[in-house]
């Protein structure tokens, strides 16, 4: 297809909100791609038709968020290995034999954004605890056991749906009740929220850091606010930080280079104008 004729969109519902856009839009852009990215809202009673018949839509490629990444993924003909793990596909796209296929960036978008802002975070490999346990969660421990992580603790109010993460990723995966978080915090050398509590709006995390060990890394998948009651507690107590604004933005990397042929960066730039547009103070 001529890179005139190259389109991709943010489809769900609803997707006025998304800034997937702005973000694809700035990439264009900057690398000088004649090509566009829009917004398609699915609703949810079409959902399983629009993307069983995705390769007429129009679009060389897609991203998918909620709540339509499990209906996407259960149309693809094929499905990366994030996506098999997770039974969700966040970005599609039309092969050269006409198939679907749909892969999960999330977890790539996690690692990403660890990668970029705490270069060798992963070089010991021990143990991480992963605060929830929803579709954020499981992506973020599907990347953990990708970088060969030991332990990988996942612990929710509700101990079941950590349980079940943890039935479905195996070895080296543990469910936790809420009780237990202080002894497993003296153990850690990685802890992240994959909540939205403390965002904006939500309840907070209601948390105490006395038993974290001093040199573990604290990463909030929240970004806004970008500096999360969780992250400047651990600042306060000398523990390295991570924002969550930088997984947004890696995630999108591998479709924009799917779909466009040009892998784009994760700039300051990039970072300084979605929390501008976010409405969120740096």
């Amino acid at each position: 297809m001529s890179a005139p004729g190259r389109k991709a969109a943010i489809t769900g519902h609803p997707v006025a909100h998304s800034r997937s856009p702005l973000i694809h839009g700035y990439w264009l852009k900057q690398l000088g791609i004649e090509g566009e990215y829009g917004r398609v809202d699915v609703a949810p009673e079409t959902a399983d038709a629009y993307y069983r018949a995705f390769s007429t839509s129009g679009l060389i490629g897609a991203n998918v968020t909620v709540p339509h990444k499990e209906t996407a993924a259960k149309a693809c003909d094929w499905l990366d290995s994030a996506a098999k793990a997770m039974g969700a596909a966040n970005t599609l796209w039309v092969d050269d034999r006409g198939r679907i296929c749909g892969a999960n960036t999330d977890g790539l978008g996690f690692l990403g954004n660890l990668d970029q802002l705490a270069p060798g975070w992963d070089q010991s490999a021990g143990t991480a605890l992963v605060i929830g346990a929803g579709g954020a969660a499981r992506a973020i421990v599907w990347a953990l056991l990708s970088r060969k992580f030991t332990s990988v603790h996942i612990i929710n109010r509700t101990a079941e749906k950590a349980q079940k993460i943890a039935d479905e990723f195996g070895t080296g995966t543990f469910a936790h009740s809420w009780d237990e978080l202080g002894t497993l915090l003296g153990k850690t050398d990685l802890l992240v929220n994959s909540t939205s509590l403390g965002m904006t709006g939500n309840p907070p995390l209601e948390i105490d850091l006395t038993n974290l060990r001093g040199d573990a890394l604290v990463n909030d998948i929240v970004y806004a606010p970008l500096e999360t009651d969780l992250l400047k507690a651990a600042a306060k107590r000398g523990n390295p930080v991570v924002d969550g604004i930088g997984m947004l933005l890696h995630q999108a990397v591998p479709g924009f280079e799917r779909w466009f042929g040009v892998r784009p960066e994760v700039t300051d730039e990039l970072r300084t104008l979605v929390l501008k547009d976010l409405g969120v103070t740096t």
